[in-house]
């Protein structure tokens, strides 16, 4: 909310905005070069990266850069059809197409504790006919917290910790938010809605638009999230990671992925703050299965990259300026990890009950 004097931010908020200042490079992965000019006044790939390290509180080799503790899963996608209206992509298909994917937390640190306010994030790397791929990069939250690539670099320097606290300085992330309205709109609406307590139950969000296009090549935009089926979960122990191993290993958990189909020239597509009108059309697209869970290891996904720019004919990215902007941090951080000895499975699955 806001008023004369600018946006209305409680305790609460701004310890929202600390947990989740890493929000937006999710995982890692991606092909274009650590050099690659993500906005206009040479903010690079590697500056990014560079911010991401120095928010971490250390040097973790061999691990990813954002999103460094999590857990290896596989699983299936069940398609039902039903997106083939809107999109000729073969995971739209009617059919069943495998999964790797991975759960994480936010940030450097691969030994974090638990945290129910650190993003969340799901990597997914779905395997389609003919060797297309599909790589979903998604996060619990609604609505990213920065327009632009030079944002999401300003606002890191904000809310870095302080050297003499150790935490974020208060005034700092106060005067930036203030700047930057759509962050502050943003906390707002990820504020209004405490996070879900266990992994299972959180809706993960893709984030940023995309283009649909369909046999007849009308082209749509579309959003695209995860509704969890287990929608009254619970969880005394306030741990993230064994709980979702213990259910995993006790039977699959369930998503419906839904297409939110926007309004061509009326909806935004290239602002990841702006959440689209509730009314829009929402398809159930098919269910994604998770019924595996292993320690992260070079034999399933510890070296994929959930690049959200590797996608299937028919959908295309939007003009949203973060996907190039991610994709090339991801393509950096790997190529500064895949040198580097260490980045052993953050999370045990195997010890985990």
């Amino acid at each position: 909310m806001t008023d004369g004097r600018g946006p209305s931010l409680n305790r609460r908020t701004l310890l929202g905005a600390a947990a989740i200042a890493g929000v937006g490079i999710a995982g890692i992965g991606g092909f274009l070069f650590s050099e690659d000019i993500v906005g206009p006044w040479r903010l690079t790939a590697r500056r990014m990266v560079d911010r991401l390290e120095a928010t971490a509180g250390g040097r973790f080799p061999g691990y990813r850069r954002n999103h460094a503790k999590g857990v290896a899963v596989a699983g299936y996608f069940e398609s039902n059809g039903a997106g083939a209206e809107v999109c000729e992509a073969s995971a739209f298909r009617e059919g069943r197409y495998r999964l790797a994917g991975r759960f994480s937390l936010g940030g450097g640190n691969p030994q974090m504790p638990d945290d129910m306010e650190a993003p969340r994030g799901l990597g997914l790397q779905m395997f389609l006919p003919g060797s297309e791929q599909w790589r979903l990069a998604m996060i619990n939250i609604p609505v990213f917290l920065d327009a632009t690539p030079e944002d999401f670099y300003t606002r890191t320097l904000a809310f870095a910790p302080d050297p003499a606290t150790g935490k974020p300085d208060p005034a700092r992330m106060k005067e930036h938010i203030a700047s930057h309205p759509a962050t502050a709109a943003a906390l707002e609406i990820i504020g209004s809605k405490p996070p879900a307590p266990t992994f299972a139950g959180s809706t993960f969000y893709g984030l940023n638009a995309f283009e649909c296009t369909d046999h007849n090549g009308r082209t749509v935009p579309v959003r695209w999230h995860l509704e969890p089926e287990d929608r009254m979960p619970s969880n005394p122990s306030g741990a993230l990671f064994d709980p979702l191993v213990s259910e995993i290993k006790n039977g699959p958990v369930r998503w419906t992925m839904v297409l939110v189909v926007g309004e061509p020239g009326v909806d935004p597509t290239d602002d990841a703050t702006k959440p689209w009108p509730p009314e829009r059309r929402r398809i159930p697209v098919g269910t994604v299965v998770l019924d595996q869970v292993r320690t992260e290891a070079s034999e399933n996904v510890r070296e994929v990259n959930f690049d959200p720019l590797v996608l299937p004919k028919g959908i295309a990215p939007s003009d949203d300026p973060l996907l190039q902007a991610r994709s090339a941090a991801y393509a950096e951080s790997f190529r500064r990890r895949a040198g580097e000895d260490g980045g052993v499975g953050a999370v045990n699955a195997e010890a985990a009950r």
